[in-house]
């Protein structure tokens, strides 16, 4: 079975398997790509990913409501815990995220509408050969870190931006002869028509 040639790792074949790539339209997973994605700078994401449970336990499920209240106190405990990465502007970064967060979805229905206008409502479908080097970053996620930095987000940079559309299906990075190539294109569904 051919798979992308960044799948190696059990880990990583079990995500490149069933998760990435697919058009993602739930605003809870979103949040959790995003702020998983500003976790890892500067990490492997297999790192990320063996430490997910933890940080889904530390981070109250990333329920956004729970996170925007976040304390001192609250900052002290994350920065003890051993299941996460223990740095403290990542954790504040996900506290402020959280809040932002909120907002867009106040002001927009949902994240899910936000974040899916940057690609007009329907995933980019790229067509790599084995072996090509994928993108860092795109137009695309140039104008999104761009825009969520506006409205206050943190750690979404152009780089995390476009691992963060890689992740939840903005984009289908799969190279052509990996066999979710056709899998997450047929998965694929229009999201929420862009609001102008």
């Amino acid at each position: 079975m051919q798979r992308c040639s960044w799948a190696t790792k059990e880990t990583l074949l079990a995500y490149h398997d069933q998760e990435w790539g697919v058009p993602v339209h739930d605003d809870r997973v979103l949040f959790e790509f995003l702020i998983l994605e500003g976790a890892q700078a500067g990490l492997s994401w297999s790192t990320i990913l063996n430490k997910r449970d933890n940080y889904r336990r530390a981070f109250d499920n990333f329920d956004a409501r729970k996170i925007a209240r976040y304390d001192a106190g609250k900052v002290q405990k994350l920065l003890a815990d051993p299941g996460i990465v223990r740095n403290r502007l990542k954790i504040r970064a996900a506290i402020q995220n959280a809040k932002a967060f909120l907002e867009v979805q106040k002001e927009f229905g949902g994240f899910d509408a936000y974040i899916w206008r940057f690609v007009g409502g329907k995933p980019i479908r790229n067509r790599w050969k084995a072996g090509a080097s994928l993108p860092a970053c795109t137009s695309t996620s140039d104008a999104m870190s761009k825009d969520l930095r506006s409205r206050g987000f943190n750690f979404v940079g152009s780089t995390i931006c476009y691992a963060f559309m890689q992740a939840v299906g903005l984009v289908n990075d799969h190279s052509l002869d990996c066999f979710r190539y056709r899998e997450v294109q047929a998965a694929s569904r229009p999201a929420i028509s862009p609001t102008k």
